[in-house]
């Protein structure tokens, strides 16, 4: 056997004993970041998504869905009005990276550049010149729900 097909084979059966650790992997993606385990969305008759509750929001400091109906969502306390919360797609605008919530600092901070946002998703700090989008957010009860824009 030559050199060049034993590699392409030795390669074709490198990928083929992956599946389950990629399958593990995408199993774990769908997540709440308040605790990693899967996310409870349920989307109401209203358009509203019911993304965690508002004892979540506060032992972890936020709510983070990686992947629902209307994209990325991050919930948090608005620091301006304790009361209110706030909604964003937590994609970073400058290059796809998902933004943190760093509440020392009061913003969503991109771990890629340093790109800074506040709570409503306006850029505070480059190298990003987009704003973050942003969602409707609304509390029923105990639950948080987002709208898409």
């Amino acid at each position: 056997m030559k050199r060049r097909k034993f590699l392409s084979w030795a390669g074709v059966g490198w990928l083929g004993s992956r599946p389950p650790i990629v399958a593990a992997a995408l199993t774990n993606l769908v997540a709440c970041s308040s605790g990693g385990s899967p996310a409870k969305i349920s989307t109401r008759p209203d358009g509203f998504l019911s993304v965690g509750t508002i004892e979540e929001l506060n032992k972890s400091g936020q709510l983070l869905v990686e992947q629902s109906a209307i994209g990325s969502i991050a919930v948090v306390q608005n620091p301006t009005d304790p009361q209110a919360l706030a909604a964003v797609n937590p994609t970073c605008t400058h290059q796809g990276c998902l933004v943190q919530w760093k509440s020392e600092r009061k913003a969503f901070v991109c771990p890629c550049h340093n790109s800074a946002f506040a709570a409503d998703g306006k850029v505070l700090e480059g190298p990003a010149t987009e704003p973050l989008a942003t969602y409707t957010t609304k509390l029923d009860g105990t639950s948080v729900l987002v709208k898409g824009s």
